[in-house]
């Protein structure tokens, strides 16, 4: 009886402790986090037309050029780059897409920027970007802010079917039309 005591107790400490030897270890945060910006941007409307899934790189006192060179393909974010999800056809910066996901590139410029909506998938940077996976290229409008934006963003406005996606870091506003 005493063995039988002996060993549930010594089972129960077993299993206790091992619990903290094999807890999983959890990375320190990215410091690029991942966003999600969708148009309607309300998450009690399940209707959606468009989403973006992103990384938000932080400028910390350095030039956007720097970071996204112009006249050079970026990945419109960190890591990844970002998916654009089209929940029905749409007239994007003025050319039709089907519905579907993509992968969003641009191309900085002081005037405008080139959005470029992609087939590629599951990309890690710009690095093994392709033209001919292009579906559409579109030149957006820049604007200024008043106030610089430390981290990119990405934001939708709009009303019924039709916004606008803006892309917003530093002082540099781009906006593309998107109509469903």
């Amino acid at each position: 009886m005493k063995n039988r005591i002996f060993l549930t107790a010594v089972l129960m400490l077993t299993v206790f402790f091992s619990n903290t030897v094999m807890g999983q270890k959890f990375e320190k945060l990215d410091r690029s986090p991942m966003d999600a910006a969708s148009y309607p941007s309300s998450s009690r409307i399940s209707d959606k037309l468009v989403k973006v899934i992103y990384s938000r790189p932080q400028l910390k006192r350095r030039a956007i050029s720097k970071l996204a060179p112009n006249e050079k393909v970026w990945r419109t974010g960190a890591n990844e780059a970002p998916e654009i999800t089209f929940y029905k056809d749409v007239n994007f910066g003025g050319k039709e897409v089907k519905s579907g996901t993509y992968t969003l590139f641009t191309i900085p410029g002081d005037k405008e920027w080139t959005v470029i909506l992609s087939t590629a998938k599951n990309v890690w940077g710009a690095y093994s970007y392709s033209e001919s996976e292009d579906v559409v290229r579109v030149s957006a409008t820049i604007s200024k802010s008043k106030k610089s934006i430390e981290a990119f963003s990405i934001v939708f406005n709009g009303q019924e079917n039709d916004a606008i996606m803006y892309l917003g870091w530093g002082k540099v506003i781009v906006s593309v039309p998107v109509k469903g």
